[in-house]
C-alpha cells in the first residue's frame, strides 16, 4: 500500500503533499482508511472513492479511483494504479480510465512473458527432440514452453529454491532438472519416484484468497495454489484419512450424494498437479 511513483499537474502535486500522498506513503486501509488505493488493494477490484467517502476528512475534497495490476503468469497482484484529484474534477469515465489502464499494463507484462517464452522454446526445441521419454522445458515461473512424451501442462509447479539435480515435483513425481536459458529442463524419472514421495503434506486455509498446499519432502518444498473447490476436496480428504468415495465427496461438498459427475471431474483436475499425492479407489492421500 505504499506509493512508489506519481506524476501529475504542479498544482495537484502540490495539494497532494499536504495530504501525504506522495512517494514511500502509506495508503493502504489500515493506514489511511477507505480510500480508493487501500480498499482496491484490500477487494482486489477497480473502485472509486468520491469526497465524503473517504475515511479522513482531510481527503473530502478529493475523489480518487484505483484499479488492481495482476501479474498475468500467476494472478498475483502486483500493485495498484489510481487517478487521484480535487472532487471537483470528478467525471464518472474516470473509474473506466484507470481500469483499461491497468489491463493495459498487465497486456504489456503479457507480451513479454510471451516473447521470453519464445526463446526458452527456441533453445529447449533441438534438445527435446534428442529426449527418449518424458520431458518439458519451463520457465522460472513453471509456465510451460515445450513439451516432449506427455500431454502439454500450462503451468508446472516448482519449488521455491529450485536447483540443478533431482527433485520431486506433485504432478510427474521423480524428474531431473537442468537450467536453461530463462528456465529449467526437466526430465521426468518414469522408475522408482514413490521412494521420495512428500513427507508432509500442509493444506494452508488460512488466508481465503491465497488457498494453497504445501509438499515437503527431502528434495524441498512445493507450493500448490488452490481454487476454493479444490480446496474443499482437499480438506474433506485431510479429515477422513482412510478415503472418501465420490458419493461421499459430493455429499461433503454439495450435500447431495448425487452430484458423483461433478466430484470425479473435479478430482482429475486436481489431479494433473497433485498426481504423486492422491490415491484413488477410495480418494484419499497417498501412503508417503
Amino acid at each position: 500500500g505504499r506509493v512508489l511513483w506519481r506524476q501529475g499537474n504542479t498544482g495537484v502535486l502540490r495539494r497532494a503533499h499536504d495530504i501525504c500522498l506522495e512517494e514511500g506513503a502509506a495508503w493502504a486501509e489500515a493506514a489511511t482508511g477507505t480510500n480508493a488505493i487501500g480498499t482496491a488493494l484490500a477487494a482486489r477490484v477497480p473502485i472509486q472513492v468520491h469526497s465524503a467517502e473517504h475515511f479522513i476528512r482531510a481527503l473530502h475534497g478529493w475523489t480518487c479511483a484505483a484499479a488492481p495490476v495482476r501479474d498475468p503468469r500467476d494472478g498475483q497482484l502486483i500493485g495498484i494504479v489510481d487517478i487521484s484529484g480535487p472532487a471537483s474534477t470528478f467525471h464518472p469515465a474516470t473509474l473506466a480510465l484507470v481500469d483499461s489502464v491497468a489491463r493495459l499494463a498487465e497486456g504489456e507484462i503479457r507480451i513479454r512473458h510471451l516473447a521470453e517464452i519464445e526463446r526458452l522454446r527456441a533453445v529447449a526445441a533441438p534438445i527435446l527432440c534428442r529426449i527418449g521419454g518424458r520431458a518439458l522445458a519451463v520457465d522460472v515461473h513453471g509456465r510451460l514452453a515445450a513439451v516432449t512424451g506427455m500431454p502439454p501442462v500450462d503451468r508446472l509447479p516448482l519449488p521455491k529454491s529450485m536447483r540443478p539435480g533431482p527433485v520431486w515435483l506433485p504432478s510427474l513425481g521423480m524428474c531431473r532438472v537442468e537450467p536453461l536459458p530463462g528456465g529449467w529442463l526437466v526430465q521426468v524419472d518414469d522408475v522408482g519416484s514413490t521412494s521420495v514421495a512428500p513427507r508432509r503434506v500442509v493444506l494452508d486455509l488460512s488466508q481465503p484468497r491465497a488457498l494453497a498446499v504445501h509438499l515437503t519432502g527431502p528434495l524441498g518444498s512445493v507450493k500448490q495454489r488452490l481454487s476454493p473447490r479444490h480446496a474443499e476436496l482437499l480438506y474433506a480428504l485431510a479429515v477422513h484419512r482412510q478415503g472418501r468415495t465420490a458419493s461421499e465427496l459430493a455429499r461433503d461438498i454439495f450435500g447431495d450424494a448425487t452430484r458423483t459427475v461433478t466430484v470425479r471431474a473435479e478430482i482429475s483436475r486436481l489431479r494433473r498437479h497433485l498426481a504423486e499425492v492422491l490415491a484413488h479407489r477410495p480418494y484419499r492421500f497417498g501412503d508417503g
